[in-house]
């Protein structure tokens, strides 16, 4: 028998999701155009630039490992709420520092609100919408990527316009609007808390021992480290073939803006699949032809090439999915995302650092496409495991 009023808690919570995921990147992208600009304002150079760079990876891998054990303390909507305040407390401060010493801590203190809120959103599909995780995640996956493409493309014209502080401090609002809809959720934090304990989730260690949890880790952080690797590189790797600045710069535009077809399509399938290994598949597939011909021909087909690579990042919003299909319950969910999300951002950071000093060592592309290549076979095997029929909780509870 339905609820009282359960579906309006469910659009709540939806909305939650929604607008929470729109959030987890804007400290990223809003800054990233703007780093000359503000540089010259604040006076810093490539040092506080390259901190900047690597603090987003940094920040999600360290709380992706505390989100647990906040979670386990606060429950899942109080977490999410303190990840939006966190979120939009950083942003705004940020618009007011004066020095380049301030602008990293309010950066990272924004950052550690994104971080939280990466972690906590599979668990909250989980406890709201188990009966649609494919279609809910989808919609949550698909607001994540355009929070992260919006603010790149609108922070150089709302800067010329309003100057840069405007254009960073704006994006507070909507991480305060993601708020709201969580404030009515708050009264099944006790539920929330109450289910945790009775479900008794496996804990950091148990997690660390479990094969779902090292085959989904390897998926998400091959992915992530060459998904850095690639945001941060491909703009180069058509210069050095010949393009202009601006159309290395246009088809990192095509590579980030295809991967919207991912998201929304791939949690969709992976939910409607017993073992949507043939997702990873076609992503490994994907990849192969894409660098393949980035290096016989990076001009002739070049925004073909941009666009395949950006197709094979289906392995993000799949692994994003699985945290949910391979747990049994919101507390493993939480657990799980935690791991994973930890190993992926980890790995993340190296991407960008290892592809340079790859090309620069070996003065071309080919040494680099042969590393990409096989953290691709080990993200394929990752993968293989992970997309098997099993759940967290079973190797939990076989361990006992």
């Amino acid at each position: 028998m339905t609820r009282p009023h359960a579906w309006r808690g469910r659009r709540l919570a939806l909305a939650a999701l929604v607008l929470a995921a729109l959030n987890l990147r804007t400290a990223v992208t809003s800054l990233t155009p703007l780093l000359a600009m503000v540089g010259a304002s604040l006076h810093f150079g490539t040092t506080v630039a390259a901190v900047l760079g690597t603090l987003a990876p940094a920040s999600f891998a360290l709380f992706a490992v505390l989100t647990p054990w906040i979670d386990a303390r606060l429950g899942l909507e109080r977490t999410t709420l303190l990840a939006m305040l966190l979120a939009g407390l950083g942003l705004l401060v940020r618009a007011f520092v004066g020095g380049p010493l301030g602008l990293v801590a309010a950066s990272f203190l924004a950052l550690a609100g994104m971080g939280i809120g990466n972690v906590v959103l599979p668990p909250l599909v989980k406890r709201y919408f188990a009966d649609r995780i494919g279609s809910v995640s989808a919609l949550y996956i698909t607001s994540l990527q355009l929070g992260t493409m919006l603010p790149a493309f609108v922070a150089v014209p709302m800067a010329q316009a309003f100057g840069w502080r405007v254009a960073l401090g704006a994006w507070a609002l909507p991480a305060l609007l993601a708020a709201i809809p969580l404030l009515p959720l708050l009264r099944r934090a006790r539920d929330g808390r109450r289910d945790a304990l009775h479900v008794a989730p496996p804990d950091g260690a148990r997690v660390a021992r479990s094969p779902v949890a090292w085959a989904l880790g390897t998926l998400m952080g091959m992915t992530s480290l060459v998904t850095y690797a690639m945001f941060t590189w491909i703009p180069r790797w058509f210069v050095d073939a010949g393009a202009s600045p601006a159309r290395g710069g246009a088809l990192l535009g095509v590579y980030s803006g295809v991967g919207l077809v991912s998201t929304f399509v791939v949690p969709m399938l992976a939910a409607r699949m017993r073992q949507p290994a043939w997702l990873v598949a076609i992503a490994v597939l994907l990849h192969a032809v894409g660098y393949a011909g980035l290096l016989a021909a990076p001009l002739a087909f070049a925004d073909l090439w941009a666009a395949l690579l950006g197709l094979a990042g289906a392995t993000f919003p799949l692994a994003l999915t699985l945290i949910n299909l391979r747990t049994r319950t919101p507390a493993g969910s939480a657990r799980l995302s935690g791991f994973v999300q930890s190993m992926g951002y980890t790995l993340a950071c190296a991407g960008p650092l290892v592809v340079g000093a790859l090309r620069d060592a070996s003065g071309g592309w080919r040494t680099p496409v042969a590393f990409l290549a096989a953290c691709i076979a080990v993200m394929a095997v990752g993968g293989w495991h992970a997309c098997r029929p099993r759940a967290l909780e079973d190797d939990w509870v076989r361990s006992r």
